[in-house]
């Protein structure tokens, strides 16, 4: 779509590097899985997406005005896989989906990348509150070396359903243009920012990368406070739900 568009703020060689889509999805998997890498392995801002069709604001942090839609990416250094990220602070209305996915496409192209992965939310029964709760991740590529990293690394290939939004669009632009896509399942729960299954993704990219030793314990301990609240909340709710009871006689008056 004519209108979107990606601007350099800072030119680094990108060649070989694995992309990593930040768009908001179910459970904010993606977004909780862009801003820990950013965080974790120290990126720098290199670029902004802009459309007229984007949300008229401005992020501000540290007193600095941003770009609803940013690009992160780190340096290459020694033998470690050089990463990019997308990240968006909204999540984009279906008209826009297609053109965003085309854009970041053309973009990771030109810039000669090598991989991109879409960390996706894969909802669950919303029951299973527990904090040990088992979370399974399952991948599906867009080429066949995609889906050969996917056998190799242990991960549940995902056999049947429906993936929509950014990460779906790229899958199938991926296997039109033959280029390596990676989309990855983090079961989540669709009604509150699942910590818990973003740090799933994260455990599962670090064995598609090389070298990067991501740690996903804050994440965990996020999910735990996450879900103590959760539980906290429930509580109340079901509390204030029952009956007040009428006043016992007394045999006291």
């Amino acid at each position: 779509m004519e209108g979107i568009q990606i601007y350099e703020l800072k030119r680094m060689d990108l060649r070989g590097a694995t992309v990593i889509d930040g768009f908001p999805s179910v459970g904010l998997v993606s977004s909780i899985v862009a801003n820990y890498l950013i965080n974790a392995l120290n990126l720098t801002q290199i670029g902004i997406m802009d459309s007229i069709y984007f949300p008229t604001v401005a992020l501000v942090r540290d007193g600095q005005p941003m770009n609803p839609v940013r690009i992160y990416a780190g340096p290459k250094v020694d033998d470690r896989d050089q990463v990019v990220v997308f990240i968006s602070e909204f999540q984009p209305p279906p008209n826009l989906i297609k053109a965003i996915a085309a854009t970041v496409l053309d973009w990771a192209q030109d810039a000669r990348c090598n991989l991109l992965v879409c960390p996706e939310g894969l909802i669950v029964d919303a029951r299973e509150e527990e904090a040990d709760r088992s979370v399974e991740v399952y991948g599906i590529g867009s080429t066949d070396k995609a889906m050969d990293m996917i056998r190799k690394n242990g991960i549940t290939v995902f056999e049947e359903g429906v993936i929509t939004g950014v990460a779906g669009v790229l899958l199938n632009e991926g296997r039109k243009r033959d280029f390596d896509v990676i989309t990855l399942l983090s079961e989540a729960h669709p009604d509150y920012p699942d910590a818990r299954a973003a740090a799933r993704a994260i455990e599962v990219i670090d064995k598609l990368l090389l070298h990067t030793e991501l740690d996903a314990r804050p994440l965990y301990e996020e999910a735990e406070r996450i879900e103590m609240q959760l539980k906290n909340i429930h509580h109340q709710t079901e509390v204030a739900k029952k009956p007040s009871e009428p006043p016992r006689p007394s045999m006291y008056g």
